[in-house]
């Protein structure tokens, strides 16, 4: 009786570290691998702005300069990996007046684009904008002007 007791405590034990993922590591002593996946922080590459888009939603006229009548985009690049995170979008007119506030859940597993957009049919009033967007502690702005 003793002797099966043994034998049902190790194969129970061997059936656990199984389970948990144990394995050798580069030095030879056994490691846990806890299912874990290791994730980079996201933050912001780049930031475009411009009249149109691509199909991969990148500025495809890129200027800091636009009419009243103008739809404004903005492409913002980034990079790192989250199985979920925000990426907010601010617009702002005169460096004061909140223009647009907005924002997407991304779950980035390396490089991504992601798009926002502005229009006004009446017309956007000439003068001083800026767009800012901010993912976890990663920000990045550009101003731009109507004329």
């Amino acid at each position: 009786m003793d002797a099966r007791m043994k034998t049902l405590t190790l194969l129970a034990a061997a059936v656990t570290l199984a389970g948990t993922g144990c394995k050798k590591g580069s030095s030879g002593t056994a490691t846990q691998d806890v299912g874990m996946t290791s994730t980079r922080e996201v933050s912001i590459g780049s930031v475009q702005l411009g009249r149109g888009l691509s199909a991969d939603k990148r500025v495809s006229n890129s200027t800091d300069k636009f009419s009243p009548r103008d739809t404004i985009y903005a492409s913002v690049e980034t990079s790192g990996a989250a199985p979920n995170t925000t990426i907010d979008a601010r617009w702002t007119y005169q460096g004061q007046q909140v223009v647009k506030e907005d924002s997407r859940s991304i779950s980035p597993t390396g490089s991504d684009v992601t798009e926002f957009h502005i229009t006004k049919p009446s017309g956007w009033p000439k003068g001083k904008y800026q767009f800012t967007a901010t993912v976890g502690g990663s920000t990045q702005s550009k101003d731009f002007e109507v004329k």
